[in-house]
């Protein structure tokens, strides 16, 4: 059996009894964008994670570019996320709230009436965007945003963060990865702007920085953190030479806030390019803080991570998670997974949600 991995740690003023976050992914049950009693009780029988990472919420209505993706921006979505927060406590669960702003990633009929497809430069995502209305859709061409609609789009995310501390949440984590909004600024392939938020490293790294000095401000830096993924290709990122020395500006940059963790995201299990460990090490060095680290991990490589290597501090998993909500139990005590369908990944209701047994029904 690991035993870093089950080890407890202290997150600014929360004690995690493990080292096992369960990372953010879309699941897609929010009807009306308003949690609800279903999605309470799936992270509710998660809650034994070290701490648990919502799906992507969005600050404002610019930022629902996926169907029945939760928001945090009216009274009626605080009060459906008070429902869930409320059950984890009660459930001895800890759990921080990721703000996403999709960005160019959308489509307007996943989204209410005036919301907009904003990004920093007027460049379209590949591929299509799933409706429940008229199935995929090809990505609309994104309206490049103003220095007031970045101003505007900055000052939703710390909203958010308040709204999301008001409805419960111990913290928040900004999306700062997977081709969205914040990720789009980043990427020189995705962001083609000749001011102040274009162009140079600095340039680029000026959003995510921004926003996430104004949350740390505003909630405190012990409650805010930020996911990033370097070498990411999701939603039309590209490769660029400058990538290692991006990430690590960002990684430095974001240490002088204090914050409570970066979060990093290593998407190669799933086909994206590798990213080298030297980085990862790099960046741990150049925050100083609480890393986590995500993407096919397992107890092992998670024990070599956390103890022979001290590269990252806390692990993420996903997609185990789905379908194994006592996940926890099964690693610490080694006994095997259950395979998650993905034709539910995204679909409404308890099927592939909620209907997911423990180990000792299984058995």
């Amino acid at each position: 059996m690991s035993n870093a991995l089950f080890s407890e740690y202290t997150l600014g003023s929360l004690t995690l009894p493990n080292r096992i976050i369960m990372a953010p992914m879309t699941r897609c049950r929010a009807i009306g964008n308003v949690p609800n009693e279903l999605m309470a009780e799936y992270y509710a029988m998660r809650a034994d994670a070290g701490l648990l990472i919502t799906e992507g919420t969005a600050p404002c209505p610019n930022g629902l570019g996926y169907a029945r993706i939760p928001g945090i921006y009216t009274d009626e979505q605080i009060e459906g996320w008070k429902k869930v927060t409320d059950t984890v406590h009660q459930r001895g669960g800890r759990i921080f709230m990721q703000l996403l702003h999709t960005g160019r990633v959308g489509h307007p009929l996943n989204m209410p009436k005036g919301a907009r497809i904003v990004a920093p430069s007027a460049i379209t995502a590949p591929g299509e965007m799933f409706t429940d209305q008229e199935g995929p859709q090809p990505h609309p061409i994104p309206t490049e945003m103003s220095i007031d609609d970045i101003q505007e789009a900055k000052h939703s995310f710390v909203q958010a963060a308040k709204n999301a501390i008001t409805a419960g949440c111990d913290g928040i984590e900004i999306h700062g990865a997977n081709g969205y909004l914040v990720d789009q600024f980043i990427n020189p392939g995705s962001n083609k702007r000749t001011d102040i938020y274009g162009g140079s490293i600095e340039n680029r790294c000026r959003f995510a920085l921004e926003v996430a000095e104004a949350i740390a401000k505003e909630i405190g830096p012990e409650r805010t953190g930020i996911r990033l993924s370097p070498y990411g290709v999701y939603g039309g990122m590209e490769m660029f030479e400058e990538m290692d020395a991006t990430f690590l500006h960002l990684a430095s940059e974001l240490a002088t806030y204090n914050l409570a963790f970066i979060h990093l995201v290593d998407h190669s299990a799933m086909g994206a390019p590798d990213v080298p460990n030297a980085l990862k090490a790099s960046i741990k060095q150049a925050f100083s803080g609480t890393l986590i680290e995500c993407g096919g991990m397992d107890t092992a490589a998670a024990e070599k991570i956390l103890g022979d290597e001290k590269r990252a501090d806390l692990i993420g998993f996903g997609r185990a998670f789905i379908s194994n909500p006592d996940l926890v139990e099964r690693l610490k005590h080694q006994y095997p997974l259950a395979k998650a369908h993905s034709a539910t990944f995204y679909t409404p209701g308890k099927e592939g949600y909620l209907d997911y047994p423990l180990y000792t029904e299984e058995h």
